[in-house]
């Protein structure tokens, strides 16, 4: 039996500096339950125009969820091994091997696949992966990936490179971390011919791909935790630590093994055990297990044959790490070369020819919507999705939804230059300027992402109020207030209402201070305070923000800012502003005026 009409509610974030809350946002679920098999719960990732989830993509999105005996950092480890021990459990992967490390939390590793569970007839398939991972404050620990192109790993004689749109795990710690909850999701092409049943193929083919999830499990039940989670450090460290110039292939394990200090071993898994940054997690709801598919669903496609005509990787986006400068910031506008590789997952910033310069003030570079369906604009975002303290919040920890916004947005920049861009508030010309020289009443509240990157790109929104500043208090004291105390209140709530897994599962729905991780800097003027946000001051927000711009001119994102309440004289709180960002296409970055 099959019930299309229950979802269960599985909200992902990921954050900065997380509360101990499970998410600041209300929204509807992504995912709807379609089945169970070998323990593990199956979802499927549900579309606005198939509310009765009875409709499936030709490359569908699907999640196994189950739990394992094992702390979250113990199967941290095994998931990032690429070695022997791998084979222990994961019946889909014949070699790993690392292609390049591109930071602490990046790399780039490749995958063969064995052919003995594939259909009879199918080539054998390999992948090219970007690698991405993280460790949350709880415990929680997430891996995320999507094919890309590599000059060091060209497609292989043999095999046929599908491609992951999007794929990942989180794995969080339950029952005081003696056991932990993995989620293993994917949304792959398997380049199978055109001609055959493609849609039950890649179905199936997926789901016996998830189903390594109970693998893992057994692994950790057969084993004792603490001996495996050793021997699983040492395997890890081994291939993470290679360098760049070398060839992962050419040592043996036995070698390797020998070769590796155990003072460094233990640095490191203190240095995962202390990252301090937000993850994925979840909000367990209370949900049903259904009876497994047909059995045809998931084996039945021995009439296949092989692979799809063509170059497997034509497709996928080139990986260039050194990024050409933008060599004058007066008379060129930065274009992307393919858009299609936003929809990949992997974007990489190049110049190209120049255009006239709009005409434009600082304020009003991204056009206003207030219909908030047209590409690359901005318009007020909706604050009653958004979950706020209480007033009794230092009493019962309940979060009440926000009920309207103290500013109002009355505009947004969206700019490239060759430096950071500081201090847009003071910027002659401008809104706040303008209405400065005019003697008003009007005080404007901006906040500046300054995102890294060669170009770089800005990312401003202006909140106007026309009331007096004292008579908010909250506002009040954290304009006039120092730098440590403002760091310690200045909160942001994210939320990708549209988008893809990926970008969803990175930017979350956890609010999180900004200040704590992040390097800030505060303008005081006379009619404005300014908060720029300098995300590459953090490896960690620098990767997230390198993997989510490939995604900006596909997700709509939904953002609120608060200033945190801990007295009983600061609640409850109040949004200072909300903003909703649709599609915003790079190449429509305007060149930052002088």
């Amino acid at each position: 039996m099959k019930l299309r009409k229950n979802s269960v509610k599985w909200p992902f974030r990921s954050s900065v500096h997380a509360e101990a809350t499970t998410s600041d946002v209300i929204a509807p679920s992504h995912w709807k339950i379609f089945g169970c098999q070998n323990g593990l719960r199956l979802f499927k990732e549900a579309k606005d125009w198939d509310s009765l989830g009875g409709l499936w993509d030709d490359d569908p999105a699907i999640m196994a969820v189950g739990v394992v005996d094992g702390t979250s950092e113990a199967i941290f480890l095994a998931l990032m091994s690429l070695g022997p021990s791998r084979s222990e459990w994961d019946y889909c992967v014949y070699h790993g091997s690392l292609v390049e490390c591109l930071d602490g939390h990046t790399d780039i590793i490749h995958k063969k696949l064995y052919s003995d569970w594939l259909p009879w007839g199918m080539k054998r398939r390999d992948l090219l992966l970007q690698r991405y991972w993280r460790r949350e404050d709880d415990g929680t620990y997430v891996i995320l990936y999507h094919s890309v192109v590599h000059k060091k790993c060209p497609p292989q004689s043999g095999y046929v490179r599908a491609h992951l749109k999007s794929g990942g795990y989180v794995v969080t710690p339950v029952n005081q971390g003696q056991q932990s909850t993995v989620k293993h999701m994917l949304a792959i092409d398997w380049k199978l011919w055109k001609l055959y049943p493609r849609l039950s193929a890649a179905r199936s083919l997926t789901i016996l791909m998830l189903m390594r999830v109970a693998a893992l499990r057994e692994l950790f039940k057969a084993k004792q935790r603490n001996s495996s989670s050793i021997c699983l450090s040492r395997e890890w460290l081994r291939h993470i630590h290679l360098p760049q110039t070398e060839k992962p292939d050419d040592k043996t394990d036995t070698e390797s093994d020998k070769s590796i200090d155990n003072k460094l071993i233990n640095n490191e898994v203190e240095q995962l055990a202390s990252l301090h940054v937000s993850l994925s997690g979840l909000n367990e709801e209370p949900d049903e297990f259904f009876d497994v598919p047909e059995e045809s669903e998931f084996s039945d496609c021995d009439h296949l044959e092989s692979e799809r005509p063509g170059e497997p990787s034509s497709e996928l986006p080139p990986l260039n790490l050194h990024q050409p400068k933008l060599t004058s910031a007066a008379s060129f506008v930065r274009k992307l070369h393919d858009l299609a590789t936003q929809k990949k997952g992997y974007m990489n910033l190049q110049e190209v020819a120049t255009e006239d310069t709009k005409l434009y003030c600082y304020g009003n570079s991204l056009r206003k919507d207030p219909t908030a369906t047209l590409p690359s604009s901005w318009s007020p975002g909706n604050p009653f999705l958004f979950l706020i303290r209480g007033q009794n919040y230092l009493q019962d920890k309940q979060k009440i939804k926000a009920n309207g916004a103290l500013m109002q947005m009355v505009g947004a920049d969206w700019l490239i230059s060759e430096k950071r861009e500081d201090n847009l508030g003071s910027r002659l010309g401008g809104i706040v300027q303008n209405h400065a020289a005019q003697g008003g009443p009007e005080f404007f509240f901006i906040v500046n992402f300054q995102i890294p990157g060669t170009p770089r790109y800005t990312l401003a929104m202006y909140y106007m109020m026309k009331s007096p500043l004292e008579d908010h208090p909250s506002l009040y004291k954290f304009v006039n207030g120092d730098d440590a105390y403002r760091n310690s209140r200045f909160k942001l709530i994210p939320h990708v209402s549209e988008g893809s897994w990926i970008a969803k599962q990175s930017v979350g729905k956890r609010g999180s201070l900004l200040g704590q991780t992040l390097e800030v800097h505060y303008f005081r003027g006379k009619n404005y305070m300014e908060v720029d946000v300098d995300v590459a001051s953090s490896t960690v927000a620098r990767s997230v923000c390198n993997l989510v711009i490939g995604y900006f001119s596909s997700m709509v994102l939904e953002l609120a800012f608060v200033i945190e309440g801990n007295t009983r004289e600061e609640l409850p709180e109040t949004l200072l502003g909300t903003s909703r960002l649709n599609r915003v296409d790079l190449s429509k970055a305007l060149v930052a005026l002088p």
